[in-house]
Parts: structure tokens; sequence; C-alpha cells
């Protein structure tokens, strides 16, 4: 029920850092506007009640409602499956949305889901609520080794969902590795790509047949939309959008694709900042003698970094690390940051902190969190956009206090 009919601009060979700023819309389209238009509309006019029959009916391209198609929004889907390299996007009110709408797409009563082991807490909770409601099992596993992988798949396993890097751990899962299981054991491999973007990794390109944003995060960028993506064939974005979405209604409203779109424009210098930054912060923590630990995929001596080189473009702008002693020294810590802000968010232009065991994973039993590695000294820092000698400082004179 979507127009497709406008005149869409064809890129070829052109970089990202070129895709994010022209990719699925041409101003001549829509009178010469540079910047894509806000269609703030609810609904759209038929010019006569046989072209809604049409409409409806699907033997006519065209707008109808917004629930169901919008021409700002379709600018942000067309360009976000663009820069995914995969055939078509659908946009959602928020991540887990776009997280629980794939999965009900994906899965029936009696299947099961192969899971990365630490992944964000409201994907766990869904997880659980699918289990205990609708009969969908899973297994939260480490997917380090292919025979351990091997071991956890069921004939009735339908789906192997990752996040890479894993939230808040940071652990890496080999893109190419899994996505070979998958097309083996005719799972389809559903990619959390909120941490890296397309800007550092494409996991369709290794065979993912799915990738799903927090576009809250870093594609948005500037902390004012809450918003999720999802991109894939166009037949299965195509069957969700009509189904799930369409009947579960959790629709993104155009003016937050209209922010999303620009937030997309400015995403790869935001990120070499981001990346750059984290560099730097990593180095000064990992010296100094309060903090017992950091879990960066930039560090030197990150266990996985030939996976880092073989799939990140760059290892990313979230830092974990573990602090000199427990909950309560963490909290103390973070209490004493002055420019740093506490937040559960990620991506932003500020620099954010948060405590995963007592927030953003709160709702993991304590013993499945501890073999996730999410302790209570475990904290993660959402490096921002600052100078980062500013970052530092802040950090540094925190530390000194506790």
């Amino acid at each position: 029920m979507r127009n497709n009919r406008r005149r869409v601009i064809v890129l070829k060979n052109y970089r990202l850092e070129t895709e994010v700023i022209h990719k699925g819309y041409d101003s001549q389209s829509f009178q010469g506007s540079l910047t894509p238009p806000l269609f703030q509309s609810s609904t759209f006019t038929m010019k006569s009640a046989e072209q809604g029959e049409r409409r409806f009916a699907g033997e006519e391209e065209g707008y109808v409602y917004s629930r169901l198609g919008n021409p700002t929004v379709t600018v942000l889907e067309e360009r976000i499956a663009e820069l995914e390299g995969g055939e078509a996007g659908l946009a959602f009110s928020s991540g887990m949305a776009a997280v629980s709408a794939t999965l009900f797409g994906l899965v029936r009563s009696g299947d099961h889901i192969l899971v990365s082991e630490g992944v964000y807490g409201c994907t766990y909770g869904l997880l659980e609520l699918l289990k205990d409601r609708f009969n969908v099992d899973y297994d939260l596993i480490a997917m380090d080794e292919e025979d351990h992988i091997r071991s956890y798949i069921r004939p009735e396993t339908k789906v192997i969902y990752v996040e890479t890097p894993i939230n808040p751990t940071m652990k890496l899962v080999d893109l190419e590795l899994v996505c070979k299981l998958g097309k083996e054991f005719e799972a389809k491999v559903v990619v959390d790509n909120t941490f890296a973007t397309p800007y550092l990794q494409r996991p369709i390109t290794f065979g993912a047949d799915v990738v799903v944003h927090s576009a809250t995060k870093y594609i948005s960028g500037h902390g004012d939309v809450v918003a999720g993506l999802m991109v894939g064939s166009r037949e299965f974005v195509n069957e969700v959008r009509m189904t799930t979405q369409k009947d579960i209604g959790g629709i993104i409203s155009p003016f937050d694709a209209w922010l999303l779109i620009r937030g997309l424009k400015t995403l790869p210098v935001r990120m070499d900042r981001h990346c750059t930054n984290a560099v730097k912060i990593a180095e000064k923590m990992k010296a100094h003698p309060k903090v017992k630990d950091i879990i960066f995929p930039g560090d030197d001596q990150f266990p996985q970094a030939g996976i880092v080189k073989s799939q990140m473009k760059q290892a990313g702008g979230m830092i974990s690390f573990l602090i000199d002693g427990g909950k309560e020294t963490a909290q103390r810590f973070m209490n004493e940051l002055q420019l740093i802000k506490i937040a559960v968010s990620l991506g932003d232009a500020e620099t954010l902190i948060q405590h995963p065991a007592t927030m953003t994973h709160s709702v993991v039993p304590e013993e499945k969190r501890e073999k996730m590695g999410i302790g209570p000294e475990l904290i993660r820092l959402s490096v921002g956009l600052e100078a980062w000698e500013d970052i530092w400082a802040d950090i540094e004179q925190a530390l000194e206090k506790i």
C-alpha cells in the first residue's frame, strides 16, 4: 500500500559516507526540497472509492494510512536497507518493537531460539515471555567455539540470535561462523547491530538474514528519539509489515523518522569521533590502579582481537570496566562524576555511564547475570563526543575519590 512510483535516486559505487546522505531520496521527486519533507499525516486521501478499493486489495501502490506506510518513513527504511546491504527495511517505535516483531515473524509455538550469552536485559525479558506464554524455548550460550554452538542446535531451532559486541560484556560473536551454521541447519540468523551500526559492521555481508537496531542509540545520536529498525529480505520485511507491525501497531512516527534521517547523515563523522575518544579513554583507564580491568574491543590485549579485525571497521565507542571494589564502590564512583551523566542509553553526544547489574540487566536473575559476566563491579561507559581530555579528567577525579 506504499507509493513506490516516486523517482528514487540511484547511486552506484559510492561509499557509505556518501550513501548516508543521499540514498533513498531524490529532491526532484519532492519539488526540489533538499531535506526530505516531514509528512506529518495520519491518513491519505483517495481520488475515488474505486482507487481506495484497489489500494486495499493490493492492486495499486499508494499510501492510505501511516500505520501501513508514510513517505517520510519510507525514505528512512530505504536508506537503512541500503546501508546494511539488505533488500528492504522496516522502522518501529522502539528497538524492542523491532526485536519482538522480528522474532514473532520467525518463530511459532514449539520452536527454539539460540541466543548469544549476555544480551540486553529487555531482550532477555522478551525471551522469557515467549517461553512462558507461547512455548518458544531458548538457550543463552557462549558462542566462542563451533562445536559448542553445534551441541545446542536442535531440529526445532529456527533462529540464532546474536548481539556483537554483546551488551554489556563487549564479547564478540564470529559472524562468519554463526551464519555458516545458520545456513547448514536452516536457522535464520538475526543480528542486533546497535553497538556497531552499519558504519562499523554489516552482518548481512557475512550471511545474516535479519539485522535489528535500537535506532535510539548511535543512528539517532542526539538523545531525542526512541525508535527501532529492521533490515532483511523484501519478502520477510513485507510479511512483518503487513502482519506483526500492522496488527500489533509498533510503528514509528513520521517526525521520529525525520529525525533519524537527519541523524544518519552525520553517522560516520560521529562514529569516528566516538571510536577515537574510546581508544584514548581505554588507554588511560587501563593504566589506572583503581580500575581492575577494561573490556574494550580496541584494546591490544582484547581476547577476540582477530574477530575485531575481520568484521569491524573500528572497535566502537563502548567500554566496560571493572572497578576495584563491589557495587557500593562502583556506585560511589558514578556519583562522583560531574561531566559524565548517569543514564542507561548510549550513542549520544554526551558521555553516559550506567551500572548494568542494578540497571539495564537487573531483570536478569543474579545467577544468570554472573554467568554472563555481569557482576556488581562491572560498569558500562558510552564514550561521547566531548574532548577526550575532559572525559578523562572527570573519570580520573572520580576514581581518586573512591
